[in-house]
């Protein structure tokens, strides 16, 4: 008598799991919480006051967008360089 209630409550727990994992995956499908113009942090406030704002994302020469590394962490402005 014990194997069949054992067996319901295995066939339970699994129908659990399965509606969290399908719940997680729903709510994941949302829209993001955040636009691309959208400032994320008090930097990017910061860089677009000043108008030295790079974008998140390039396009390359064959059309992907890729992240602007180069162009976010390159220098900003001349503050502190001197000018030969």
């Amino acid at each position: 008598m014990a194997a069949p209630s054992r067996r319901l409550k295995l066939s339970s727990s699994l129908c659990f799991c399965v509606s969290v994992v399908l719940l997680v995956a729903i709510a994941g499908c949302d829209k993001p919480l955040m636009s691309n113009k959208e400032t994320r942090s008090q930097y990017d406030r910061y860089d677009r006051v000043r108008s030295e704002y790079a974008q998140q994302y390039v396009e390359d020469e064959f059309g992907r967008k890729q992240p602007n590394v180069r162009g976010r962490l390159a220098p900003k402005g001349k503050t502190g360089q001197s000018e030969e």
